[in-house]
């Protein structure tokens, strides 16, 4: 890669669009090397499917783990080709001093001794996110979708509010798969609903309390519990599903629909983003196209369509350019595969109508890993744009003007950032 081009992208500040630091998380007493695998990525590749989520209440709150030899070894020797847990070790080993070795049998119990030391230090996740040089952050606290970041994280982080939980409120007692009820949140607010229109009412006072909240997006992750076809909205029959345990498929599926649109149509009388998690999750039913009717429905709403829709990124590619409605997180993809993510940035940068179509988060839960992710965002996006002035394709200033937007720039704009 050119020095120059690399020295401008590794120079440039971060606007992290996406992240779940939470405090249950970055203040965490207890965390080890092990535990540090075992809630990234890296699970995937053993006790976790990537249609569940990687980390919920139980196991954030359960006993640490001892770390051992035997407990890394399927994370380093096992799956230790796999993309998630190269990003992971290299991150690690850069922070905690073995980036020549990497974490081996011989020095991983000082590494593990050195995350423990660190991770009691209050000041460590600020630490490791100023040498990210990451300015901004937005994070999606799906622990805790009313939370406001700032008096927990610091003053660099705004939050989305997580809608799943309120899209499957048909019952005061229906939760969404990370446990979250909407009911039970919406009297943490103080507000009790008995009717249908009442909850309709709530979701609108919701959305208009954002801003006190630091919440600067709505964030649609029903690809975890359900599909993402969101039909025209049929209030008669979602009225069906209102007050039942188990309303008929048909009413359930209406009243999340009618959610969603409501939902949708406030964000864009409030001009607050839809980040919109894509692919994988409940792969049958995440592809990005199952999206188009909502997209159609609300033009003045603007939705942030994340991951690169993996496996379907030409399709959401296709989606950029015809709709103008459409903006895309990289978030995560360069992740699951580096080689894939260089690919599809090469045709996004090609396709897209204009400069302010993208921007990147990690997806992350601890800093270690948002570390790593940055970093080998960086790193990837240097290479592309390299390899698009070395082929002619554009010249370098072009290159230094894509990533300033890419990597901070566009971020800011979007989510009206100070």
């Amino acid at each position: 890669m050119s020095e120059t081009i690399r020295d401008f992208v590794n120079a440039c500040q971060v606007v992290d669009v996406h992240e779940h630091h939470m405090p249950e998380v970055a203040h965490g007493p207890d965390i080890n090397l092990l535990k540090l695998f075992q809630q990234s990525y890296a699970a995937w590749t053993s006790h976790v499917l990537p249609s569940e989520p990687k980390a919920t209440s139980n196991m954030i709150s359960s006993p640490t783990e001892p770390t051992t030899w035997e407990a890394l070894a399927p994370f380093l020797e096992r799956s230790g080709s796999n993309a998630f847990v190269r990003n992971l070790v290299r991150g690690v080993a850069e922070l905690y001093g073995v980036a020549d070795t990497g974490i081996t049998r011989d020095n991983w119990e000082a590494v593990d001794a050195s995350v423990r030391l660190r991770h009691k230090e209050a000041a460590w996740p600020s630490e490791v996110i100023g040498r990210a040089a990451i300015g901004r952050i937005v994070t999606d606290p799906f622990l805790d979708p009313l939370m406001d970041p700032r008096p927990v994280l610091g003053q660099s982080y705004d939050a989305v509010l997580r809608i799943n939980a309120f899209a499957l409120g048909w019952h005061p007692e229906s939760c969404d798969h990370n446990g979250n009820c909407g009911h039970t949140l919406l009297r943490r607010l103080g507000m009790e609903v008995k009717t249908f229109d009442d909850y309709c009412d709530a979701i609108r006072e919701l959305v208009a309390g954002c801003a006190r909240r630091n919440h600067v997006a709505l964030k649609n992750a029903l690809a975890y519990d359900r599909d993402l076809s969101f039909d025209e909205p049929n209030e008669e029959l979602a009225r069906q599903a209102w007050g039942q345990r188990s309303p008929s498929p048909a009413a359930r599926k209406a009243f999340c629909d009618f959610v969603v649109d409501l939902f949708c149509q406030l964000a864009g009388e409030a001009d607050l983003p839809v980040q919109t998690h894509l692919g994988t999750a409940i792969i049958s039913g995440s592809h990005p196209l199952r999206m188009t009717g909502l997209i159609e429905r609300h033009p003045r709403t603007r939705f942030l369509l994340m991951h690169l829709a993996y496996p379907w990124s030409r399709d959401l590619l296709g989606m950029a350019f015809v709709y103008r409605n459409v903006w895309l997180d990289l978030c995560w993809s360069f992740l699951l595969s580096p080689s894939h993510f260089k690919l599809a940035l090469h045709e996004a940068i090609e396709v897209l109508p204009d400069e302010s179509r993208m921007m990147i988060g990690g997806d992350c839960l601890h800093v270690e890993e948002t570390f790593a992710a940055i970093q080998g965002a960086r790193r990837l996006i240097g290479e592309v744009l390299n390899e698009k002035v070395a082929n002619g394709y554009f010249r370098s200033r072009d290159a230094e003007r894509l990533a300033v937007r890419i990597l901070g720039e566009n971020a800011r704009e979007f989510f009206r950032l100070s």
